[in-house]
């Protein structure tokens, strides 16, 4: 409406100032010129020459000037030269009474173009200027009208004796020019209210775009960007121009969600988007507004959140495995433990108090088992300080070329003697920390020893890089029940001896699982990197 406006005012003052150019040139060639047609004899004879001031009286009335000081200039200039119009037009009223009074309410109009009256009953102010370009027009027009029945006049009483074609046309377009000044003035009046709070509520708007929180983006009905606020430029490190010439993608149609932004640096920031359309007031959208709220420091605190919890988690995972392990190693110390150091304990008292009475093969046995429990007891201890080793991840592996034939015999001979059959080459060996392997036989050995039955075959091939021991018994196997936690800590049945296997074997880099023998028994299969040769 403010551009339409605009347009139209430059439009009506171009012709009220063409209006008073014309009259200030039909002005000079008129008064050059007497009604007889003969040479004039000064410009005060006709009222011709006050067309000149009210042309350009008219002309500075339609200049696009208006307030401050060149405002007030142009007025005062403009009722100057209406003023001189005047009264030359007043110099001249005995020679052409019509023309003269025609040009004199002429110039009385500019002069008084922004007098005005204001009314009783406090409607719009009554202008001076509007009596007076009437009267004007009509004295014009009473000189030109009847030039159209110029055949019924007696001669030498035609209508130019009223007033010169001229002047009459001159005085129509002065009149015409003041009234086109005039609505053009009171246009100006009425629209300026409605361009100033036009433009109070475009300011306000963009006021209130550039101080919200939220990014916005104003867009078209074709997706276009129009206009973004600071806070959008801020969040995306935009400018007006790379907005323009390369528009960033827009976030999801939608009430809103959780979106990256992409900066322009290349980052990305998390927001909260909405994009919501504009309809207008048939429901057709003419627009969208999408809104984005910055949520970096949100995400930082979930995130932040998310990983203490997950650290509670872990030390709560932690404190129950603790636990665990504490009730495992009192059960372990209540049963396992207890039961030879109370063996130890009484065949020593037997041992203190009918040592005169014993024979000796009786206090040689006696000695025999205490002995026995002595050595359980020991192994048990060496068990649990690997156990917590373990536990710390404080046990490290120095892998060397191991002979497994050499080892499992070693160890066989202290445990099981004749009862273990050793199908093993004499050339094949192992990459394992030798005293790690003597460890894994001895356990499991002594696993298939306690809860398998003889015979009892160990057994190793090579199988590529690596190698397959296999320590195999003829007892009843593993109950599925038991499968599950059989290589836990504290397993049922089992102690620590199938826990240390498994980490020591998985420290040098093996692996160890078990499986069902056939018919019966149990398999228990140890994968190590195999030797070269």
């Amino acid at each position: 409406m403010h551009i339409a406006a605009h347009g139209v005012g430059r439009l009506s003052r171009l012709i009220a100032g063409c209006a008073g150019i014309a009259v200030a040139v039909c002005g000079v060639v008129s008064a050059r010129t007497l009604d007889d047609g003969g040479p004039p004899e000064g410009y005060s004879s006709t009222p011709a020459v006050a067309l000149i001031p009210a042309g350009i009286a008219l002309l500075v009335q339609a200049a696009p000037i208006s307030g401050g000081r060149a405002g007030r200039l142009r007025a005062g200039a403009a009722v100057l030269f209406a003023l001189i119009a005047t009264g030359l037009a007043a110099v001249a009223l005995v020679d052409q009474p019509a023309a003269s009074v025609a040009t004199l309410l002429s110039g009385l109009a500019l002069a008084c173009f922004d007098l005005r009256l204001p009314r009783q009953d406090g409607s719009m102010p009554f202008r001076v200027a509007d009596p007076l370009l009437l009267g004007a027009a009509v004295i014009a027009l009473v000189a030109l009208v009847p030039r159209l029945f110029a055949p019924a006049f007696p001669p030498g009483r035609g209508p130019d004796s009223v007033m010169s074609l001229p002047q009459a046309g001159a005085l129509l377009v002065l009149t015409a020019g003041a009234v086109l000044a005039r609505s053009l003035d009171q246009a100006d009046l009425r629209q300026r209210p409605l361009v100033e709070e036009l433009r109070d509520r475009e300011d306000f708007a963009q006021t209130l775009l550039q101080s919200m929180n939220e990014a916005v983006m104003v867009l078209d009905a074709n997706y276009r960007v129009i206009d973004v606020n600071r806070r959008w430029r801020e969040l995306t490190g935009y400018a007006d121009d790379d907005l323009a010439r390369d528009p960033p993608p827009l976030p999801p149609p939608g009430s809103g969600g959780d979106w990256t932004i992409p900066r322009a640096d290349g980052t990305a920031v998390p927001v909260l988007a909405t994009m919501a359309a504009i309809p207008d007031a048939a429901g057709t959208t003419r627009g969208y507004v999408a809104t984005c709220v910055d949520i970096a420091e949100r995400k930082h605190a979930e995130d932040a959140l998310t990983e203490h919890a997950a650290e509670l988690e872990r030390g709560n995972a932690q404190l129950a495995s603790a636990l665990a392990f504490k009730n495992d190693l009192t059960s372990m110390l209540t049963h396992d433990v207890a039961q030879p150091i109370s063996s130890i304990a009484s065949l020593a008292e037997l041992l203190c108090a009918d040592w005169a009475d014993l024979p000796d093969d009786i206090r040689l046995e006696l000695a025999t088992k205490i002995d026995k429990n002595t050595r359980r007891l020991v192994k048990m201890m060496n068990d649990l300080q690997l156990l917590f080793r373990l536990d710390t991840g404080s046990v490290t592996a120095r892998r060397v070329p191991a002979p497994l034939h050499e080892v499992v015999r070693t160890v066989s001979a202290t445990m099981a003697g004749d009862d273990v059959e050793i199908a093993i080459d004499e050339d094949l060996a192992a990459l394992i920390d030798r005293g790690h392997l003597t460890v894994v036989v001895e356990n499991l050995l002594k696993n298939a020893l306690t809860h398998g039955a003889p015979p009892i075959v160990v057994q190793a091939e090579p199988q590529g890089t690596t190698v397959l021991l296999v320590v195999q018994d003829s007892g009843p196997g593993v109950p599925e029940a038991v499968l599950p936690g059989i290589f836990g800590r504290f397993s049922r049945g089992a102690g620590l001896g199938l826990f240390i296997v498994r980490h020591l074997v998985e420290a040098n880099g093996g692996t160890v699982r078990y499986e069902h023998a056939t018919p019966q028994g149990a398999r228990l299969l140890v994968t190590l990197e195999r030797a070269p040769a």
